[in-house]
């Protein structure tokens, strides 16, 4: 019998072959990673008051961090107080444009809401700088209006 026509030798040959092509050939490519979820956030207007009371240390807000820029409210990590702390539950923008972190930089939750027009050319661009890395950053969840009376 010739080693062509020897079924034995075909069964070999077909292991091999698939052994080999197991061996060399590209493993495939792991399954893509899921997408982060961000928790489920209601867009909402919010007054100054409103907004104070997500500075991340109440329990009946969740323990929420909020902090507004040029109007819009953003979502902070709770345990995020670091630079800018003194802004959780306030309106960041003068501070943020001045590049002043002090408390002095606050706006009284009892007045209106500041128009920042005051500020020069440079502090300008700066609250925009800030205002872009907010953006980037933070999930956006609402706007500031003034206080009802």
């Amino acid at each position: 019998m010739s080693a062509l026509t020897n079924p034995l030798n075909w069964a070999l040959a077909a292991v091999l072959g698939y052994v080999s092509y197991n061996y060399f050939s590209t493993p495939a490519a792991p399954p893509p990673a899921a997408p982060r979820r961000l928790p489920t956030l209601v867009f909402k207007e919010y007054t100054p008051k409103e907004l104070a009371e997500f500075d991340g240390r109440t329990e009946d807000t969740g323990s929420r961090l909020y902090t507004m820029v040029l109007g819009v409210v953003y979502k902070r990590d709770p345990d995020e107080h670091g630079p800018y702390g003194n802004f959780a539950g306030r309106d960041a923008s003068r501070g943020l444009a001045k590049n002043s972190f002090d408390k002095s930089m606050l706006t009284a939750l009892d007045a209106p809401i500041d128009k920042l027009e005051d500020l020069n050319d440079e502090e300008k661009e700066s609250l925009s700088d800030w205002a872009g890395h907010f953006e980037g950053k933070y999930q956006l969840v609402g706007k500031l209006i003034e206080n009802k009376d």
